[in-house]
């Protein structure tokens, strides 16, 4: 996976950097896209994504990573208003501490998008996001199958490993899945929250609950990397590969290798390529600053919703579920392979 590690002392390393970047059609002019790190293959794929989808409708792409620090990407940011390109695609390390940055863009007449991480304290011109709550939805409807199946009805208990209680994200997750699982009251649910995110404590989390709860029938985490450790725990506990269930989000290529395993049965994903694609369908709205109208739109043939929010347009896309049924799917982003789908200018 092609790793983009640019510095940039300024507007003239800006300019020198883009021979860094493929020689897609730049008929429509060049977008820059500001990524936040290139650490984990979620971000990797992101590159590889808005830049094959914005050459299919006409603009080059210039990728800068900022390490995951704030202020080189408000450096970056500085120097591309500089530029003056087509449009700005943001994916913020910090959520706040861009937006100055973002209104002096906008104040320049340079269109920004958000990816992935949205900024709600000022407008920006678009934002592609995952719909969370509705990635808890998919996977209770998920869970609600693998009890059943498990115990002939949908009953049982299930141990729920949040990450960091801090981060909006796991907790929309949570509110999904719980909301859809009030349907169902012999379901027990014990939550608990991996702090930080981290790997060691929801793999403790998993032997405790273990011992407090030999019964459990079902583990639900929040991302794949968690499920790892969590198959570790279950592993060091003797337990076998689906003795007890495992469910997860992200969709990441560590979760689609234990679902090949036979430890994890679902990985509900997060529709990398998806919300890539949704920025190039209406990357020449943003750029000729056209009305980008709220409904429902297909993306790579999931059903994305537009809304007209406080901090501008917003399309949101669902996750899917993959199974051992369709883990080798090249449209799950785990897979690492950016589809040949040719995304097309929405109208």
């Amino acid at each position: 996976m092609k790793r983009l590690m640019v510095s940039l002392a300024g507007a003239a390393a800006l300019a020198a950097a883009t021979f860094l970047t493929p020689a897609y059609a730049a008929d429509k002019g060049t977008i820059y896209y500001l990524v936040p790190t290139l650490l984990d293959e979620f971000q990797t794929g992101s590159v590889t994504a808005i830049e094959k989808f914005m050459g299919d409708v006409g603009y080059k792409t210039v990728t800068l990573n900022a390490d995951n620090k704030t202020d080189v990407q408000q450096g970056q940011m500085n120097d591309v208003i500089a530029l003056k390109p087509s449009a700005i695609v943001l994916a913020a390390v910090d959520f706040n501490a861009l937006k100055p940055q973002i209104e002096a863009a906008r104040a320049a007449g340079i269109p920004v998008m958000e990816f992935d991480r949205q900024i709600t304290s000022t407008p920006s011109d678009l934002t592609s996001v995952a719909g969370t709550v509705e990635i808890g939805h998919v996977a209770a409807t998920e869970i609600e199958r693998l009890l059943k199946e498990k115990n002939g009805a949908v009953k049982g208990k299930v141990l729920q490993v949040l990450g960091d209680p801090g981060d909006p994200y796991t907790l929309d997750i949570q509110k999904g899945f719980e909301e859809k699982m009030k349907a169902f009251p012999d379901v027990t649910i014990v939550s608990k929250p991996a702090m930080q995110w981290e790997a060691s404590n929801a793999g403790s989390i998993v032997s405790d609950q273990l011992l407090a709860n030999p019964d459990i029938d079902l583990i639900f985490v929040h991302a794949a990397h968690l499920a790892v450790a969590a198959t570790a725990s279950l592993e060091a506990a003797g337990k076998k590969p689906g003795e007890v269930l495992l469910v997860s989000s992200n969709g990441a290529p560590v979760g689609l290798d234990l679902i090949r395993k036979g430890w994890e049965q679902v990985e509900v994903e997060q529709p990398l390529f998806a919300q890539a694609a949704a920025l190039a369908m209406f990357a020449d709205k943003v750029v000729n600053k056209q009305e980008i109208k709220p409904g429902t739109y297909d993306v790579l043939g999931l059903e994305g919703t537009v809304t007209i929010e406080s901090w501008g347009p917003n399309i949101k896309l669902p996750g899917a579920a993959i199974t051992k049924a369709n883990v080798d799917d090249p449209k799950f982003w785990g897979n690492m392979k950016t589809p040949d789908t040719k995304v097309a200018p929405a109208p």
